[in-house]
């Protein structure tokens, strides 16, 4: 039998060379020079880019009136193509470029959902592509892209360069007239609304101040990189005197949080981009250009990341970024007012947001934040309304552009009608009135029309919320969270750290009381670098005093810090998530160790707990004994009450602190603190609605702790209430709600019936 031949060989795979550093300084250096010689055309650039990244083809697309992108130079495919081909916004790998602003890295680009084939331009036989926005001034003048017809996903070096010529190519098409395609299809008076989520309540009325967009610039490429690198030098330098500057006039006896700026300083200030920066200058690159090469790296991490707290670390670099934009002059510095503008920025952080408000501001909305961070822990501190905005606001917005924030109703409003203004202004008036009211109870002791004492205290977390204690003349702190200056900070101070904060705080209640709660960390209040929980029910898991107790050297650090800060002055410390009297008595005992080591002692040390497990209501005998105050936080009992989650949007509404289980619950505990001469409080979201403090006070409970915002528009319902005509009319309401139902609208009209300015 004959031997079958053996089949021939494979024609030779093309082994592509990865480009190097070394590749792209000689990209920018022929860039340069044609560029210098002014005779640059975009097929020109196409051809160069091509050779540069040793790719297959490369295209340049340019926007037309139409929202519509137009082939405008390509190598490698069908040249009969250029003029011809076009896209519609949004269509195909390269209208999706153009309309979300991202980069798109594709090894497959064929076999993308939303490609779209164009046959005259012969692109066939390629691959992958990657496609890069071009941008000027924020603003999308086109796109360009490289294809291969090998399937493969391109490099860092690759995407980085193609982003850096993209910023090249962004001069000479504006030259050239492109039309911008974010403006496309719209009025400039044109309403435009945009949603997000509220970071600090509040509305304001203003002209749009759009900020962060850099400025074109003006040289892109260098051949004397030594100069370049003592122009970054010096800009870092220039930068850190602000943030210094910044931080030193805002000390805590000012009006921010050192440590909040501190943190922000150190992460901004670290070494790590800023090597980034140098490398992308010995590539040829401007001082500037480098700086925003790296900053577009940033933002394309961000992107992918989900982690809040790394993404708010990211923007804290960033924030520094543009800082020392300005001092290279690659962005226009901040103008010395800004009365009653409202900020649109695309990412803000803590020490520019506070610069920012010593400007004047009357708002502020940030396409890319979280309730948790940094910039949003500021503005709730300073008042200052706040709005996470959905993307395309920055884009579209111009500056002096009329605009409604409402930080409470989470939207803003571009070009709002004449109608929908008038309707903000009878609220803004009408809040400017209330809030001249209001200020008139400041000074008035929270004292009912039947002669019940009440006491008004604040929840806060910060030192800088101290000043609130004078602006709505409250009676102490009834909940200070000592885990939100460490989410702030970006970790746990250690001892002497968090004794200094505890010992400003005191100072600043000028003996007044404070309650301070240990470290309520776990759930949704992760410090960055702790893994997300795993649990299904992590608001049920391991947190709060579950994690002290089985770390005891953080609960023993820190009770050690409040002793210490005390400085002999009366402390009450509570412990939080409390599930048994075992618990507490753990919790206690630790803390009566730490304190037989500390001199001076305090005056008078109180320990006491939230009572925010429903199991400790069948305990409370034992409990009783124990504690020397109680705290309900009804948030977390709510939830654990009714079993709903108070996360979830469908059930927000659907079970009330008015109800017949928890008033009924509130009652029981009331007298059972009063026979045990326990002090009782409620520090809940609830204790600040007046409605719910005035049912509260009807109970008998005394002590409410809520919110600064909340104190003036509670006492100013308390003041005037007669408690004891409304308990005879809440007994009655209570029974025909006996089956479970709320009896909100019916005491809600009952207080209205009184003249209650609820």
């Amino acid at each position: 039998m004959a031997q079958e031949a053996d089949p021939p060989p494979p024609p030779p795979k093309r082994r592509r060379r990865k480009p190097k550093l070394g590749d792209t300084r000689q990209l920018f250096a022929r860039l340069r020079e044609q560029l210098a010689a002014g005779t640059a055309s975009l097929a020109d650039l196409a051809k160069l880019v091509a050779e540069g990244l040793e790719v297959d083809a490369s295209v340049i697309y340019v926007t037309r009136p139409g929202e519509l992108l137009e082939l405008a130079a390509t190598w490698g495919l069908n040249i009969g193509a250029v003029g011809h081909t076009r896209l519609r916004l949004g269509e195909g790998i390269i209208g999706i470029t153009a309309s979300s602003g991202d980069i798109m890295n594709l090894a497959d680009a064929q076999n993308h959902p939303r490609y779209v084939y164009r046959a005259e331009t012969g692109e066939e036989a390629m691959a992958s592509m990657l496609a890069v926005p071009v941008k000027r001034a924020g603003r999308t003048l086109g796109v360009i892209g490289v294809m291969s017809k090998e399937a493969r996903t391109y490099t860092t070096v690759e995407v980085e360069s193609l982003a850096t010529v993209a910023m090249l190519l962004a001069e000479i098409l504006a030259k050239a007239g492109a039309i911008d395609v974010s403006d496309e299809g719209f009025s400039e008076t044109l309403p435009r609304r945009y949603g997000g989520h509220v970071l600090s309540g509040g509305i304001a009325r203003g002209k749009i101040l759009p900020y962060g967009a850099a400025a074109p610039i003006a040289r892109l490429l260098t051949d004397d990189p030594e100069t370049e690198l003592k122009r970054l030098d010096e800009a870092v330098e220039t930068a850190n005197k602000h943030l210094d500057g910044l931080i030193a006039a805002n000390t805590p006896g000012g009006s921010a949080s050192r440590d909040v700026l501190e943190a922000y300083r150190m992460l901004a200030q670290s070494s790590g981009w800023l090597s980034q920066v140098r490398e992308a200058i010995n590539d040829g690159l401007t001082a500037e250009t480098a700086v925003d090469k790296v900053a577009r790296s940033l933002r394309e991490r961000m992107r992918r990341i989900t982690d809040p707290y790394l993404r708010e670390r990211l923007a804290d670099i960033e924030d520094m970024i543009g800082r020392l934009m300005v001092a290279l002059g690659g962005m226009a510095p901040k103008p010395e007012r800004a009365d009653g503008m409202i900020l649109l920025v695309r990412r803000l952080g803590p020490a520019d947001l506070l610069d920012w408000h010593t400007r004047g501001i009357a708002g502020v909305a940030i396409e890319e934040a979280s309730q948790s961070g940094h910039a949003a822990i500021m503005a709730r501190a300073l008042g200052l309304p706040a709005l996470q905005v959905d993307r395309g606001a920055v884009e579209n917005a111009q500056e002096d552009d009329d605009a409604l924030l409402d930080a409470e109703g989470a939207t803003l409003i571009l070009h709002p009608e004449p109608e929908v203004i008038a309707v903000y202004d009878r609220a803004l008036e009408s809040r400017s009135q209330r809030a001249a009211t209001l200020a008139s109870y400041r000074d008035r002791p929270a004292i009912t029309k039947d002669g019940t004492e009440l006491k008004l205290m604040l929840n806060v977390g910060l030192a800088l919320e101290l000043d609130q204690l004078e602006r709505t003349g409250a009676d102490g702190i009834g909940l200070y969270r000592t885990e939100i200056a460490a989410l702030a900070a970006g970790g746990i101070p250690d001892i002497a750290g968090q004794a200094a904060e505890y010992g400003r705080v005191l100072d600043r209640a000028n003996g007044r009381p404070v309650q301070f709660r240990t470290l309520d960390l776990g759930a949704d209040k992760l410090l960055p670098g702790e893994p997300a929980p795993t649990e299904e029910n992590p608001a049920m898991g391991w947190r709060s005093l579950r994690v002290a107790l089985d770390r005891p050297a953080i609960l023993r650090r820190q009770l050690r810090a409040l002793l210490l800060g005390a400085q002999g002055r009366p402390l009450s410390i509570m412990f939080p998530m409390v599930a048994t009297v075992e618990e507490f008595r753990t919790a206690r005992d630790l803390l009566e160790a730490e304190a037989a080591r500390i001199r001076p002692a305090p005056e008078r040390l109180d320990a006491g707990t939230m009572l925010e497990v429903p199991a400790l209501l069948f305990q409370l005998p034992g409990l009783l004994a124990e504690a020397d105050f109680i705290s309900v936080g009804t948030n977390d009992l709510l939830q654990f009450l009714f079993a709903a989650d108070r996360g979830t949007p469908e059930l927000a509404d659907r079970y009330d602190t008015l109800s017949a289980p928890v008033l009924e619950l509130l009652e029981k505990l009331v007298t059972y603190c009063q026979e045990a001469g326990v002090p009782l409080s409620i520090c809940g979201e609830a204790a600040g609605r007046p409605l719910d403090a005035l049912a509260f006070a009807a109970l008998g409970v005394t002590t409410l702790s809520m919110s600064g915002n909340a104190i003036l528009p509670v006492k100013s319902v308390l003041v005037e209430a007669d408690l004891t005509a409304l308990r005879p009319v809440l007994r009655e309401l209570r029974r025909a709600g006996a089956a479970g139902g709320s009896i909100r609208e019916p005491l809600a009209v009952w207080a209205r019936e009184h003249n209650l300015p609820i």
